[in-house]
């Protein structure tokens, strides 16, 4: 069939909206009608070459990065089924996860499904089935998928592994965005950093991911939870998802939970920023109290390496660093637990929705976020 979609054909470009041809679902896949999708940075972490894989590696692995379609948060109606899916059928609704979730692997049997073995050929862009595409451009060149999915486009093929199954009467542009920065931002303040009642959190960054961890923090009952951002109106919204105070930098978030803590600092400290970088770090566990937990959840450049971090202090004062990815969550259990919090009036999502944009308008809506415009911005299809 004959759809369109945001094509980045090299970094540092503007997505391209195109026609382009889908194949029918093989064994394993499904067809997805999306109903909308989300404007997450990592999508612009792809255009801005932080998340392109080297060339040469790329090209060992049989990879062509790009072209690439965008969009990695989505959900829909599946309008086809391919030979051997068993979970699925024509009609249901799912959102989209980033990461799928074979369920038979060593991390899958352990619970973890945000490390699925399948997750490795994310960057990849190919069907998980064999590693081809159903995805062309009207000249027949095949096309990537960001994070196995491309859901900057009205109709597409993903694998049954990355259909999460919902209930039919979640409205669809809102289920859409549990498909990474809700369940990323929530678990990482609820699984990753694992806050306690009573604890005091800090989360640096209020974005679509920062603005969730706030909302995780204050849903496990952090005391504090102070929002750091230096936009005025996002600190302003940060206190609908929970928070209890906030800071325009870190420097301004260590003074002020030395003052709440009584200098004992916080428990734990999220970062969140639409960039990770290296000097972040230092004085993000700076703010962290002796036993407590830094966790870093914000995207960095692919090949970053340098850190500023006092191991002595890291050390001594027994703290910990943790990474995470899809809030550490387990998509197929967290997902559907998320929009039942959702649909009993507990967990925030039409809040999150900043402004809706047309497929041809995505150019647009990065330029809103980088301008500090969005909490999250929407297509709708």
């Amino acid at each position: 069939m004959q759809t369109r979609a945001a094509i980045l054909w090299e970094p540092h470009t503007d997505w391209s909206v195109e026609d382009i041809e889908l194949d029918d679902p093989k064994a394993g896949e499904v067809k997805v009608k999306l109903a909308a999708a989300g404007l997450c940075h990592s999508d612009e972490h792809l255009r801005t070459g932080d998340m392109r894989l080297d060339p040469e590696v790329a090209k060992l692995m049989g990879w062509e990065q790009f072209p690439i379609i965008g969009g990695h948060e989505g959900a829909g109606e599946v309008v086809e089924v391919g030979p051997g899916v068993t979970t699925l059928k024509e009609g249901d609704h799912v959102v989209l996860s980033f990461i799928p979730a074979c369920g038979r692997c060593p991390s899958c049997a352990r619970g973890r499904q945000h490390l699925c073995d399948l997750g490795a050929v994310l960057l990849g862009g190919r069907q998980i089935s064999d590693m081809t595409a159903r995805h062309r451009t009207k000249n027949g060149r095949d096309l990537g998928l960001m994070c196995l999915l491309g859901t900057f486009a009205p109709y597409t093929v993903v694998n049954e592994a990355s259909c999460v199954k919902i209930d039919d009467g979640i409205p669809l542009d809102r289920a859409a965005l549990v498909g990474c920065g809700v369940t990323t931002g929530w678990g990482a303040a609820v699984n990753a950093a694992d806050v306690r009642p009573g604890e005091t959190v800090v989360v640096i960054g209020l974005g679509g991911i920062g603005m969730n961890a706030v909302q995780g923090a204050a849903m496990a009952g952090a005391q504090h939870v102070i929002a750091v951002d230096p936009i005025d109106w996002k600190r302003e919204r940060a206190a609908i998802f929970g928070a209890t105070h906030t800071a325009a930098s870190i420097e301004e978030a260590a003074a002020l939970v030395a003052e709440l803590t009584w200098g004992a600092n916080a428990d734990k400290a999220i970062l969140t920023t639409g960039v990770a970088t290296g000097d972040l770090i230092a004085p993000m566990m700076g703010m962290v109290a002796k036993g407590g937990r830094g966790v870093v959840t914000a995207v960095a450049p692919i090949s970053q390496e340098d850190v500023k971090l006092n191991l002595f202090d890291l050390a001594m004062q027994r703290k910990e660093l943790v990474g995470c990815i899809f809030g550490n969550a387990n998509p197929r259990r967290d997902i559907p637990r998320l929009l039942r919090l959702y649909t009993d009036g507990r967990l925030k999502l039409d809040e999150l929705v900043t402004n809706t944009y047309t497929l041809d308008e995505v150019n647009q809506g990065y330029r809103d976020l980088l301008d500090g415009k969005n909490l999250r911005g929407l297509i709708t299809y």
